[in-house]
């Protein structure tokens, strides 16, 4: 016992950190504890910067989740609360891009903007009480848009652009979902009602194509939030802007009297006008075509074309193609555009340094559609093969639209009270069998510039496209062993060195 009792003492005096185990665990548990405090804290705070400061880049093709500027703009300056309630069944085709695009809403709203999903399939009593509330039906699925009173329920019909023809199962072309959101949204905070006159009882070249621009012209009404009032000039007194925001013509084949030329010029040389001219080249209308003249276009009577000799004989070509200015701010965004005129198109001068329109120095007149390079505006357009001629033809560039803006002021202000006026030399934009999603954008906007809208102008139609990726089956064969074989190997291999490493430790 005494011998133990004495080693004791030399075993102590030989570890002297013996006693310290405990407080040594302490400080290492203590630095462990204060470590993972502060990687939670980094970890948090890099989250928070994350969520509230972030890049976010649309990699689609046709850039399918990017708002245009126009858009962007004006959800920029909302000065009101907006709600927009996606009433929609999860399993609808177009689901994905609705619920998409209005992220983007919510996104770039300055938190007035506010989104709810209601799917009617199975929020069931939502969807009751969101009936009760606006008195909709909800019967199909759409966007309802709501700010105080105000309310504008889009149908996903108005969401797309279908392919023309005949099948009973359309295609969907485009989606023109920030068109119509935008358009109603402003409508919705807008209140005010705009109102068109469609002038009647100057013929056509069909009834049924003049059956087809009122349906086209109501279509855009209603998703635009203008109505349109037909109206036969012989019958009126008189048109003013207390009376209408704008004047549409499309087609006319017979003249004006002189008391009915005197009201549009009256219209015209008021304070604020808008009209659109859709011009038909066989029309005899030498009344309204001397009154185009004096406001600075003059439509030249030819007809533009393409012609040339081929082995199989003659081929002339009527139907047309051309390319939007960007020097006008409603084709601006369809500058990037080959738009086709079907039909006969006329040439358009543009008279800006004429005498009896340069009197007026705010007067500004800009082309819009400019015929590709090898069309030419023919007068002897009924030769098998015509030849463009630079003393009796014109040459281009050939100009087949034009605007016309009177008034004009660099002051953007001032501006709403300006006259203004669209010039198009070919009546077919909105047959129905030929009617191209790009035309019915560009009558849209220019219908939008004369009102003196251009906030809703620069919103184009996104396209619908289907990608598929060929491979051969050398491809096929690759992919399968690197997913089958080398992928899992990599996965395996890693799983090894890390078990190896911790054994050797």
């Amino acid at each position: 016992m005494p011998d133990e009792d004495a080693a004791t003492p030399s075993l102590k005096a030989a570890d002297p950190q013996a006693g310290q185990g405990a407080p040594r665990r302490l400080g290492i548990g203590i630095n462990v504890l204060i470590q993972v405090v502060l990687s939670l804290a980094i970890f948090a705070g890099i989250n928070r910067l994350n969520y509230r400061h972030y890049w976010r880049i649309d990699l689609s093709p046709s850039q399918t989740f990017t708002l245009s500027g126009a858009t962007l703009d004006y959800l920029g300056k909302l000065s009101r609360d907006v709600e927009i309630f996606i009433v929609f069944a999860r399993d609808a085709k177009l689901f994905g891009d609705v619920q998409s695009l209005l992220d983007e809403y919510r996104l770039h709203g300055r938190q007035r903007v506010k989104v709810r999903l209601i799917d009617p399939v199975r929020d069931i009593e939502r969807a009751e009480r969101l009936k009760s509330e606006t008195g909709l039906s909800l019967a199909q699925n759409g966007i309802l848009i709501r700010s105080g009173v105000n309310k504008r329920f889009i149908t996903e019909e108005e969401l797309v652009i279908r392919e023309t023809g005949t099948g009973t199962e359309k295609k969907i072309a485009e989606f023109r979902g920030e068109d119509a959101v935008t358009s109603a949204l402003m409508n919705v905070l807008e209140g005010k009602v705009r109102k068109f006159y469609f002038i009647l009882g100057k013929g056509s070249r069909a009834e049924s194509s003049l059956a087809d621009a009122a349906i086209a012209i109501a279509e855009l009404g209603r998703q635009q939030n203008f109505e349109m009032a037909s109206v036969n000039m012989s019958e009126i007194g008189s048109i003013s802007p207390e009376h209408t925001d704008g004047v549409i013509l499309i087609g006319a084949r017979y003249d004006f009297s002189e008391r009915e030329i005197g009201m549009l010029a009256d219209y015209w040389n008021s304070k604020r006008a808008g009209i659109l001219l859709l011009l038909d080249p066989n029309r005899t209308t030498k009344n309204l075509d001397h009154w185009l003249e004096s406001a600075g276009v003059r439509p030249r009577g030819d007809r533009v074309l393409m012609a040339r000799s081929t082995s199989t004989g003659a081929q002339k070509e009527f139907t047309v193609q051309g390319e939007f200015s960007m020097d006008v701010v409603f084709s601006r965004h369809l500058s990037s555009t080959v738009t086709t005129l079907a039909g006969q198109s006329e040439s358009l001068e543009l008279r800006s340094n004429d005498d009896t329109v340069s009197k007026d120095q705010s007067v500004n007149i800009q082309p819009v559609i400019k015929a590709l390079d090898h069309y030419w505006g023919e007068t002897d357009y009924h030769e098998d093969l015509p030849v463009a001629d630079e003393d009796r033809d014109t040459l281009p560039p050939v100009y087949v639209a034009a605007s016309v803006e009177r008034g004009a002021s660099a002051d953007q202000r001032e501006r709403i009270d300006s006259s203004r006026m669209v010039v198009v030399g070919n009546p077919s934009l909105l047959d129905k069998e030929t009617m191209l999603a790009v035309n019915r954008d560009f009558i849209a906007a220019s219908l939008n510039w004369i009102i003196n809208r251009e906030e809703l102008v620069g919103a184009p139609p996104k396209p619908r496209k289907s990608y598929r990726i060929q491979l051969t089956s050398r491809q096929h064969e690759i992919i399968f062993w690197i997913s089958s074989l080398a992928m899992p190997a990599v996965v395996l291999a890693l799983g090894f060195m890390i078990w190896a490493g911790r054994r050797a430790a």
